[in-house]
């Protein structure tokens, strides 16, 4: 066994990792466009993957409200449930485990994904997005406004969803609660215009985030439920502001109160040079956060072997998140562990259709033209 940080045992909530290795939340766009079930080919492709100390699965919606990314997964019908059924299954029989991802896109959503309505958000701000169609990208719309009782049915509907991966044979869940949906439009200043309950403060701002925690928790026990959360610097309205950082440190001090099973912290995905987020940039991030959440770190973004063990080492993350390593790299543990060369991704499949570029990658086979190194 590698005396590697990465390959030291972990146990997250009440799940005993055999590896501090995540396959991070990846869409890939591989489910039934027409009911959004998944294939047979999404749980070969998870199985292929479950030597991961823990799997996270692509962002999958929890209600057709919630839908907006062509040929994505969903959570919310019986058939669905069967679907994901077959996946969780498939990777537990391999020794692997999996936990769903929860998602509501709102203002990311488009007309050509919910029957010609409009997306919904926290207020009526165009986010100044793409939306990813079934005829390609389209830049976002303008949403409308959740009501009051829109908000409670929306986070009942994450409960539901959340009790739908359990019955679905899930080890638990995670909230995504960062990146540009739904959640974040409520967290966002720019994108939350509300002058009611869920508006105004950071604390009315985080409302919404807090009363799907705590609905979800009425469904799965805390040592099964994480978030996903972090301050991001990305276009249109979701260029880092004055309220960006104190949004999220008050979220996550939040959070670390509900002994949830882990929190989910990507790093920075562009430059933050110039931006109120600058001190978070490389592992500021996490040196930033590490002492705010009192429970199981996970980092993500521009992770490699490398810094995931010294992150690990230096007590700045106790799981790494793998996400486009693992694209090409089914095996990625087997890789790790004896220092073989990551194959490279097919980035002209990574959004296509079918198993090429998907499940149809090899695994690692020595030969003398590929000599380990």
């Amino acid at each position: 066994m590698s005396n590697q940080p990465l390959f030291a045992p972990y146990r997250m909530g009440d799940l005993d990792l055999p590896n501090r290795i995540v396959m991070a939340p990846l869409t890939r766009m591989r489910a039934q466009p027409h009911d959004h079930v998944p294939t047979t080919v999404q749980a070969e492709y998870y199985t292929q993957r479950a030597s991961a100390g823990l799997i996270i699965t692509e962002a999958t919606a929890i209600s057709p409200e919630g839908f907006g990314w062509a040929d994505t997964p969903g959570l919310w019908t019986e058939e669905q449930v069967r679907g994901w059924r077959r996946v969780t299954d498939a990777v537990h029989a391999a020794g692997g485990r999996i936990i769903s991802q929860l998602w509501h896109t709102g203002a990311i959503s488009h007309p050509e994904l919910l029957d010609g309505a409009q997306p919904v958000s926290a207020s009526n701000v165009d986010p100044g997005q793409m939306s990813f169609t079934r005829t390609g990208p389209k830049p976002t719309v303008t949403p409308r406004s959740l009501t009051r009782q829109e908000i409670r049915v929306t986070v009942a509907d994450f409960a539901r969803a959340a009790r739908n991966a359990m019955e679905a044979g899930f080890d638990g869940v995670q909230i995504l609660a960062n990146y540009l949906y739904l959640i974040s439009q409520f967290l966002n200043a720019t994108t939350n215009l509300r002058k009611d309950e869920y508006g105004g403060s950071l604390e009315n701002r985080s409302r919404f985030l807090f009363e799907i925690v705590e609905a979800v928790l009425g469904e799965v026990d805390a040592q099964r439920v994480g978030v996903k959360i972090s301050p991001m610097h990305e276009g249109g309205a979701f260029q880092a502001n004055d309220e960006t950082l104190p949004v999220t440190e008050y979220a996550i001090q939040k959070l670390s109160s509900y002994k949830l099973s882990h929190l989910l912290l990507m790093g920075n995905t562009t430059d933050f040079t110039g931006t109120p987020l600058e001190k978070l940039a490389d592992d500021g991030m996490f040196q930033h956060f590490r002492p705010l959440f009192n429970g199981t770190l996970i980092a993500n973004v521009n992770m490699d072997r490398e810094r995931g063990n010294r992150l690990v080492a230096e007590g700045l993350a106790d799981l790494i998140a793998f996400g486009r390593p693992y694209i090409a790299n089914p095996d990625l543990v087997l890789r790790f562990t004896e220092n073989i060369p990551l194959a490279e991704v097919d980035w002209e499949t990574v959004y296509a259709s079918g198993s090429h570029g998907y499940s149809d990658y090899p695994t690692y086979q020595p030969s003398e033209h590929n000599p380990r190194s």
